[in-house]
């Protein structure tokens, strides 16, 4: 057993220490793995919002000192985002959003007032916020994944290839938040460029865990679009980001409309802001900006690739503990640690996912996520779900959804967390029958 790696991080964590109840009556500290749905804050994200909020006022058009300093922060933050991402000063425009989901409803709002028609190309590996809001604005094509899970990198060339420059968009996840796999985006990019389209990355699950560079415009490799959400990297307060080529954005009205997003307005004239303002209805986020803007300063200092790399080690030291158990099935997704973030999906034999999870949060204080993690289509058919199994659920004669357990770790996550957690699987294994009954499935 791999004895406790010392990790600085989870000093700047809020919550790590937090006990909570469990089954026998006793309390215990709270182990996170569920980080791939929401991080808890930065410490110092916290202290920001704190320190902020004395100075926190309306925006761009107060005329107080307080409104000259919140303007100044949140419109020199869009900098600081386009640094952190590889982004370009003066041709990508961020602008900001509630979360990633809005962030591609907002962009598949754009593509359907500039393009009328044509065809999205997303894959079966996209989480439903890249798959559902393209649906009913245009022809939507899924490439294959392989055996594996993996993206079919050959399918998709053919399918730009056959559409023959019909593609408006390759909508595509930067990682998976069900297996963690890290597509190719690069060379997604290039495929995608060479065909005459653009490309879409949904950065949700990839900001967070490693480096991203959307490159210059003139790369083949030049990331069009990108989309992510601070709450996944440790600034809970409800902002996100799209970020895209200010050309395009520019070309239509505003998906909402209403305060700030107008230059002139007469009873029957109206003359939009320019970008970003004409996108942000409303009154901003400010408090959400300042969050993001201490988040990305902390993820800076303590180094991307240092995460990327002592996030893989936790994966692969949990895949090693964790394939010692015939009776835990890994489903293989873990051959290939180096194109992932830190995801482990898994199950137990002779018990539901949802039983599994239930039992690791009432006797081990231990939160995960089960189930299909808004990405049903990618489950299906990772659990060869046959077509007529699936009528048969959408009927209701099928009980029990399909799905998985999820470990998902952060930067403070340790190796004792992980050692805690198979000692209580170890018990769980061992006493199938027991948890069976005493974790009855209830649908």
């Amino acid at each position: 057993m791999l004895a406790n790696v010392s990790n600085p991080y989870r000093n700047y964590i809020a919550g790590v220490s937090t006990k909570v109840p469990v089954k026998d009556g006793s309390w215990t500290t709270y182990i996170n793995f569920d980080n791939a749905a929401t991080t808890p804050p930065f410490i110092s994200v916290v202290n920001k919002i704190v320190d902020f909020s004395q100075w926190y006022s309306s925006i761009h058009r107060g005329t107080g000192y307080k409104s000259k300093i919140s303007s100044e922060i949140y419109d020199n933050s869009r900098k600081a985002v386009l640094d952190f991402v590889g982004g370009t000063c003066g041709k990508d425009c961020v602008i900001y959003v509630k979360n990633t989901t809005e962030a591609i409803n907002k962009l598949s709002n754009m593509f359907k007032e500039i393009y009328k028609t044509g065809v999205i190309l997303s894959t079966f590996m996209e989480h439903h916020s890249n798959d559902l809001p393209w649906r009913n604005k245009f022809y939507v094509d899924y490439v294959n994944i392989d055996q594996n899970g993996k993206l079919d990198l050959e399918d998709l060339e053919r399918k730009l290839k056959r559409y023959n420059g019909e593609v408006r968009l390759v909508a595509v996840t930067g990682a998976s938040n069900v297996t963690g796999y890290k597509n190719p985006i690069y060379e997604i990019a290039r495929l995608a460029h060479k065909y005459g389209s653009k490309i879409f990355v949904d950065g949700a699950q990839l900001i967070p865990h490693c480096p991203i560079d959307m490159k210059d415009h003139s790369s083949p490799e030049h990331i069009d679009f990108l989309a992510f959400s601070a709450h996944k990297m440790y600034a809970p307060f409800g902002i996100g980001v799209l970020i895209g080529h200010s050309s395009i954005f520019g070309k239509c009205p505003p998906d909402y409309k209403g305060g700030g997003t107008i230059d002139i307005v007469t009873p029957d004239y109206v003359k939009w802001a320019e970008l970003p303002d004409k996108e942000e209805a409303g009154t901003p986020n400010v408090m959400g900006v300042a969050a993001l803007l201490e988040s990305i300063n902390m993820l800076s200092s303590i180094g991307m690739e240092f995460i990327d790399r002592y996030e893989k080690g936790l994966v692969n030291y949990a895949y090693n503990r964790l394939s010692k158990f015939a009776d835990i099935e890994l489903y293989d997704f873990h051959k290939w640690p180096d194109d992932r973030v830190s995801i482990i999906p898994f199950n137990i034999k002779g018990l539901h996912h949802s039983q599994t999870a239930r039992i690791l949060s009432d006797e081990g204080g231990i939160g995960v996520r089960n189930g299909c993690f808004c990405a049903q289509p990618y489950i299906q058919k990772l659990l060869k779900i046959s077509d007529e199994e699936m009528e048969e659920r959408i009927k209701g004669n099928v009980k029990n959804p399909p799905g998985f357990v999820r470990f998902s770790f952060g930067l403070y996550n340790t190796y004792e967390e992980i050692d805690k957690v198979v000692k209580l699987l170890s018990k769980i294994v061992k006493n199938k029958e027991h948890y069976t009954k005493e974790y009855p499935l209830d649908y």
